[in-house]
């Protein structure tokens, strides 16, 4: 099992926000969280990353990580995304991407040309500071800095959120190339449709706690879940 997540708690002061969260995610696999707005899906990872204190187990490769420090976790293999496409903006996108690599006497599967030759848009402007790039290059930027890490699990937080239509056709598309390459993907995702597309099971939450786990499919056609739990 590549993650295990077991009777995961985390609060905000006083705030109960995750209630017992168990999840897992196996090797290779595409695994989605889903629910709405203020359940606790970005807590979620973040509790996982060990930027909110958690309180429970968190295994990643049978080594228990709740408690380290967020860098400790980088090394072991977890890479993050976070929602708010956090690139350095008056560097290039080069440099950017050049700052996601943890160790070049050792690349990984996924090299700098390999970045720039999947997006045109980031080869176009690979000499250009990233503080000028549209929200849509912001986030694939992101997205591949993180892969230059050579990440075994990537979790990656509301991707979509914010784009256009033909871009959030093209983040899926990576995700889906990032899947092709067997790293294990913890999605968390607002958009039925991409999920439903690219995962092998899904997770839906509703105040802090997991209440449905199962296929697309399964999912699909438990309209009891969809309307209490994810449709507005």
């Amino acid at each position: 099992m590549m993650l295990e997540v077991r009777d995961l708690h985390a609060y905000y002061g006083k705030s109960h926000i995750l209630q017992g969260v168990d999840m897992k995610i196996g090797a290779g696999e595409v695994v989605s969280l889903l629910g709405r707005n203020g359940v606790g899906r970005s807590t979620t990872v973040k509790a996982i990353m060990g930027e909110v204190p958690p309180h429970g187990s968190i295994r990643f490769k049978d080594t228990e990580i709740a408690g380290l420090p967020s860098y400790k976790i980088a090394h072991l293999g977890l890479g993050y995304v976070p929602e708010n496409r956090d690139i350095f903006p008056g560097l290039t996108v080069r440099q950017n991407l050049m700052l996601g690599i943890k160790n070049p006497r050792h690349p990984g599967k996924w090299r700098l040309d390999d970045m720039l030759d999947m997006f045109s848009n980031l080869k176009a402007r690979a000499d250009t500071a990233a503080g000028v790039l549209s929200g849509g290059e912001k986030q694939m930027l992101t997205i591949c800095r993180t892969l230059m890490g050579d990440p075994e699990l990537v979790m990656i937080d509301e991707p979509t959120e914010g784009l256009a239509p033909i871009i959030v056709q093209q983040v899926g598309d990576l995700i889906a190339e990032i899947a092709r390459r067997g790293v294990s993907i913890l999605l968390v995702e607002q958009k039925l449709s991409i999920a439903m597309r690219i995962s092998h099971r899904v997770y839906v939450m509703g105040h802090g706690q997991i209440v449905f786990e199962g296929t697309p499919s399964e999912l699909k056609d438990n309209e009891a879940i969809r309307k209490e739990w994810l449709e507005v």
